[in-house]
């Protein structure tokens, strides 16, 4: 007679694994019958999943209230241009004033160019927290802020080593479906066994209560630094797959504005739920595209009203408006996905298990 503990796990881990074959068939299907500019969307929708996880892992888990993400994407994703370009492509792009010495003849793999470009996002991160993180609230807000237009400045007027205000242009196009959505599953998995293991619950203890936290015992400080390190690097990987998706970046493309498209993400997938980011990720990459009609004429019936550009923009504050005075909590609150919570709904058969609490 079966042991009634072992089958849910059992039944679990299966689901889980007929969930990965099927979610990698989706992938191989999509690139198949789906055109290049779906295609591309559908990529930004993996990047998109890995800011909004980053940023959660500070904001939601941690408890700390960073503005900071598109300083730490703006490192990443130059950096592994840099590093990523031919000396060619380095010659035509700096036409005003010749790149540094040190990085004209620099070619490196894209592979390597993106982890050296999440880990240099990851150790400003570590300088940026050590200074600012003896700070709370409000007052760590508006210094990572700060931070973020700092960086913004600097590329700008780097003009030796980041080409200045014409920025970047004609970079490969090495991020392909497999790349973005290879990262994105990789970052996924990190952060669930992250927030699983004892570094999470200190992460979470924080959140709840940094007082009790340090009196058990925690480095409340060390690790605040260390989520925010973590968060860094993530945000400097996402960059660099931003970079050569795009294949052209400019300092304008990361104004504070652009950490807000992260925090709303965040905010309305659930603040704290890893689950949450993923979904509101690429509900809102998806909603950007398919409201797109509402920045250009619109012919209600009785009037035709002229294009009013960044009215869908409208439409998602509007959303988040609803979300914060109705559903503080978003989309999964703390909650994450798992078989047992599809059972208990009657979505699928129950076992007799107990239910769980995280990603199966």
């Amino acid at each position: 007679m079966d042991n009634p503990r072992k089958n849910p796990m059992s039944r679990n881990a299966a689901l889980t694994l007929a969930a990965s074959i099927a979610g990698l068939g989706l992938l191989f299907v999509f690139e198949a019958t789906f055109d290049p500019f779906t295609m591309q969307i559908f990529k930004l929708c993996a990047i998109n999943v890995i800011l909004a996880l980053s940023l959660n892992l500070i904001n939601g888990f941690t408890g700390l209230f960073s503005l900071g993400h598109a300083g730490f994407m703006a490192v990443g994703a130059y950096t592994c241009a840099i590093l990523a370009m031919t000396p060619a492509q380095k010659t035509a792009n700096f036409i005003l004033q010749p790149i540094v010495p040190w990085l004209a003849d620099v070619h490196l793999p894209f592979l390597p160019a993106l982890l050296i470009a999440g880990l240099f996002a990851g150790f400003i991160g570590w300088l940026l927290g050590v200074v600012a993180l003896r700070l709370r609230d409000d007052y760590l807000a508006i210094a990572t802020l700060g931070f973020s237009e700092i960086i913004r400045v600097v590329l700008t007027n780097a003009q030796p080593i980041t080409n200045g205000s014409l920025g970047l242009k004609g970079l490969p196009r090495y991020t392909t479906m497999w790349w973005a959505w290879g990262a994105a599953i990789a970052v996924t998995v990190f952060l669930v066994l992250l927030i699983r293991s004892s570094y999470g619950r200190a992460f979470k203890s924080i959140r709840d209560n940094e007082i009790a936290a340090e009196a058990m015992g925690i480095d409340v400080f060390g690790m605040k630094v260390l989520s925010f390190t973590i968060s860094s690097f993530l945000a400097g990987i996402a960059g660099g797959l931003l970079a050569h998706y795009l294949t052209t970046i400019d300092p304008k493309q990361f104004i504070f504005l652009k950490t807000f498209d992260i925090l709303l993400i965040v905010v309305l997938g659930g603040v704290g739920s890893i689950t949450g980011s993923i979904v509101a990720a690429i509900a809102v990459t998806l909603s950007m595209e398919v409201l797109r009609f509402l920045d250009g004429p619109l012919n209600l019936g009785f009037m035709v009203t002229q294009g009013i550009p960044g009215l869908r923009m409208v439409f998602f504050s509007a959303l988040l408006m609803i979300v914060v005075i109705f559903r503080q909590q978003g989309l999964m609150g703390t909650s994450e996905f798992s078989w047992d919570a599809l059972a208990r709904i009657g979505l699928l058969p129950r076992r007799g298990a107990k239910p769980g609490t995280g990603i199966e």
